[in-house]
């Protein structure tokens, strides 16, 4: 063999330590792509984010508030027979707004914020009425599509879904 191809252990070093930079900067790279690529779960059947057969009209009681978890809502049935599916959420900081059945009230626990059962506004900070979502009803079964949020100022009785 010839001297000047041997490789010198400091040479070696250098090519390892090259290399090892260049395989790091690689794992970088993918974790940093991986962080910031939007990911979208797959929704499972009857969860927020679809359309969610909720049931009969004849299960559901005039002047009722009936919450359901997996879509984030309570669907009410005004005691003229027609139906809301109000949001969860407060329209203030968005805090889950339980419904007091004692005081035929929505009541945000975080600031206090109060809705009567059509969601609008009865006693401040929250800026505007509870958010809704479109309601179908097709052979007497109520649908509620959790896709898009209604945003609303006031109630207003044109957002009331009758069954026909």
């Amino acid at each position: 063999m010839n001297e000047n191809s041997k490789m010198t252990r400091r040479g070696f070093f250098k090519i390892l330590w090259i290399g090892l930079g260049i395989v790091a900067f690689a794992e970088f790279l993918g974790v940093g792509f991986a962080y910031f690529r939007p990911r979208k779960p797959k929704a499972q059947k009857g969860s927020f984010g679809e359309i969610i057969t909720v049931g009969s009209i004849k299960k559901f009681a005039n002047s009722s508030v009936t919450a359901f978890r997996e879509g984030q809502f309570y669907l009410v049935r005004m005691q003229d027979g027609g139906f809301l599916a109000i949001s969860r959420k407060c329209t203030h900081l968005g805090c889950t707004v339980p419904w007091i059945e004692k005081e035929k009230k929505f009541k945000c626990p975080c600031h206090a914020s109060a809705f009567d059962i059509t969601g609008n506004v009865i006693n401040p900070p929250a800026p505007r009425s509870l958010d809704i979502y479109a309601i179908k009803i097709e052979n007497q079964i109520i649908k509620v599509d959790t896709s898009k949020l209604i945003r609303r100022k006031r109630f207003s009785i044109s957002q009331v879904v009758y069954p026909s």
